[in-house]
C-alpha cells in the first residue's frame, strides 16, 4: 500500500472514526483502525463490536492495499502534523510496518493483519428513509439528556425511536426516560419510516451520531431492522447494534388530566431555580414550589447550609398547591425549552408534572415530584 492524502482531510476523518475505539482493549485488533487504499479513495474504519464507523476521503493512491494501525496513535500523530501538509502512508512488504511521512517527520507504526478485523455486518434492513440532519439532530438533542445510565435497566440506556400514530398523522418520535423524567420529541414521519419497528438506539451510538450531524439541510440516509441501524451522513457510514429489550409503555406515564396550569417566564424561572438550589444538598437537590394567587414561591431548606426563598409573579389561577422537584432535573428540562415562556401542567403533590413550551408543542417533558 502506498497513498498520499491531505493532513486536514485525514485528521477530520480520524476524528470521526477513532472515537469509537476504547482506550483499553482486551482484544488487540479493536485498538486499530482499518485503512484501505483503492482507486482514488482512502477508507478508514473503526469498531468496538457494537458500533462501527467508516469514512471515505479522496486520496492519491499509488499502490492499493489494506492494513490496520493503532487508531489513537495515528490520530495523535496526524493531529500534531503541520496544517496543510501532505501525509504519505506506505506499508513495507517485508516487515509489515506502515511508514508515515510528512515534511521532515517520519514514523513507523506496527500493524495487525486486516483479516483479523471484525466486520459488523448489517444484515437485511427492513426499512429505509431519508431525513434532514436538522430534524434528526433535534430528535436527539431534545431527548438525549433523559437517557438512563443505570445499567440494570439496560432497556432505558438509549433513545426509543418509532413511528407513532397521532390522530390521522404518522409522526417519527423519539423518547427517553430514566424513571425520574421523560423526554419526548416528534417530527413529520419521512416516507419509508411508516410501519418501522420500534428500536432502542444505544446511548453511545446517539452521542457519536450527534457529533456527525452537521449541515441542517443535508439529507441523512437511515436503514434499520429490529437488531441494527445504519446511518449515512455524507461520506460517513455509522452501523450500530440496537438494544435488545422492550421499552416501557411511556404513554401511561404522560399525564392527561393535569388541570392546574402554570405559565412562567422561562429565563427568569430558570435563574430563580438555579439561585435557590445553591443551598440544596448535593444528594437531594429538592426545591419546594408554593403556588397560589398569581405567585410562585421557591424555597429550599437545608439543615446543614441554611435556607433560600424567592418569589416570582406567574400566570396561575388554580387552587393553591405545594410540590417539590429535583432542581437539576428541572433545569435540564427548562434548558430544552425554546419559547419565552414555560408551561407546567400540574395535578397534586404526588403526581407527575407535564412541561412544554406551549400547548401542542412538538416536544414535551414529564417530571416526577419529590417529597419536601
Amino acid at each position: 500500500m502506498k497513498v498520499t492524502v491531505e493532513q486536514a482531510a485525514l485528521l477530520k476523518a480520524l476524528g470521526h472514526v477513532h472515537r469509537v475505539v476504547e482506550r483499553r482493549n482486551t482484544i488487540p485488533i479493536l485498538a486499530n483502525v482499518l485503512i484501505r487504499a483503492d482507486g482514488r479513495e482512502l477508507s478508514l474504519k473503526a469498531t468496538d463490536l457494537d458500533i462501527d464507523i467508516v469514512e471515505i476521503i479522496p486520496a492519491e493512491v499509488t499502490e492499493a492495499g489494506t492494513t490496520t494501525v493503532p487508531a489513537h496513535v495515528l490520530y495523535d500523530i496526524v493531529r500534531k502534523l503541520a496544517d496543510g501538509s501532505q501525509v504519505s502512508l506506505e506499508q513495507d512488504g517485508q516487515s509489515g510496518q506502515v511508514s508515515l511521512r510528512s515534511g521532515r517527520s517520519r514514523f513507523s507504526l506496527q500493524t495487525l493483519p486486516e483479516s483479523d478485523f471484525p466486520d459488523l455486518a448489517p444484515g437485511e434492513m427492513s426499512h429505509r428513509f431519508e431525513i434532514s440532519a436538522g430534524d434528526l439532530r433535534t430528535l436527539i438533542e431534545k431527548t438525549q439528556f433523559a437517557i438512563s445510565t443505570e445499567e440494570t435497566r439496560y432497556y432505558l440506556n438509549g433513545i426509543y425511536l418509532h413511528a407513532a400514530e397521532i390522530s390521522t398523522e404518522t409522526r417519527l418520535r423519539a423518547v427517553a426516560t430514566d424513571g425520574h423524567r421523560l423526554a419526548l420529541c416528534d417530527t413529520t414521519a419521512p416516507a419509508g419510516s411508516i410501519g418501522m419497528p420500534g428500536i432502542i438506539v444505544p446511548r453511545k451510538t446517539v452521542a457519536e451520531l450527534q457529533k456527525l450531524l452537521g449541515d441542517n439541510e443535508a439529507r441523512v440516509g437511515v436503514e434499520l431492522s429490529s437488531v441494527k441501524i445504519r446511518i449515512n451522513v455524507g461520506s460517513i457510514v455509522l452501523t450500530s447494534k440496537l438494544i435488545d429489550g422492550t421499552f416501557p409503555d411511556y404513554g401511561r406515564v404522560i399525564p392527561q388530566r393535569n388541570d392546574k396550569f402554570l405559565t412562567v417566564d422561562r429565563d427568569e424561572f430558570a435563574r430563580s431555580v438555579d439561585r435557590v438550589s445553591t443551598i440544596s444538598s448535593e444528594r437531594g437537590r429538592a426545591v419546594k414550589f408554593s403556588l397560589g394567587d398569581g405567585k410562585l414561591t421557591l424555597s429550599v431548606h437545608n439543615p446543614d447550609a441554611g435556607q433560600a426563598i424567592e418569589e416570582l409573579a406567574v400566570d396561575y389561577e388554580a387552587t393553591p398547591l405545594e410540590i417539590g422537584f429535583n432542581a437539576r432535573y428541572l433545569l435540564d428540562i427548562i434548558g430544552q425549552l425554546e419559547g419565552d415562556t414555560a408551561l407546567l401542567k400540574l395535578a397534586d403533590p404526588g403526581s407527575p408534572t407535564l412541561l412544554q413550551d406551549r400547548e401542542g408543542a412538538p416536544s414535551l417533558y414529564v417530571l416526577m415530584p419529590m417529597r419536601v
